[in-house]
């Protein structure tokens, strides 16, 4: 396997992220968080996968963490690789769709987190400056496509 040769010259392998995809009339959940430069940017609920822990159960915690909603894993809508333009990290990204119910308002959010928005997609095209990356729209673009693949995919041999 090869890593991803960064312009320092770097050799780095992807950062591997969940992202949770949950659309309510219309509406998608995603967060407004303070970016490493110190920027308010809007992301899906999303996060790292942890050491120990199923891509699912990522998705899960990362997603009650980040908007103190409890959700529900459907099925996976796409695995996306990306790397930023500056060519200082990659990341791969699995995007899960699935429903969030049981909302703790009293819950903290993970730090960095300045809250969660309901947002329609025009909604978020109208902010695409703010997105965190591409990989935004283009989980919500092929879930509207109707891309859906079983969770059983995403196997877990965790020991």
């Amino acid at each position: 396997m090869h890593q991803l040769e960064t312009q320092s010259g770097r050799n780095e392998r992807p950062r591997v992220t969940v992202a949770a995809i949950v659309e309510r009339e219309a509406r998608f959940l995603v967060v407004e968080e303070q970016a490493d430069n110190g920027e308010l940017v809007i992301n899906q609920p999303a996060g790292h996968v942890e050491a120990g822990e199923s891509v699912i159960e990522a998705a899960i915690r990362e997603t009650f963490e980040e908007t103190a909603w409890r959700f529900t894993p459907e099925a996976l809508v796409g695995i996306y690789l990306w790397r930023r333009a500056t060519g200082d990290a990659s990341f791969l990204r699995i995007g899960i769709v699935g429903s969030v119910d049981g909302h703790d308002p009293h819950s903290p959010l993970d730090e960095g987190i300045v809250r969660s928005l309901w947002l329609t997609r025009e909604e978020l095209l109208s902010e695409q400056k703010r997105l965190r990356s591409p990989l935004v729209m283009k989980c919500i673009d092929d879930y509207l496509k109707g891309e859906r693949y079983p969770l059983s995919m995403l196997k877990s041999l965790l020991s």
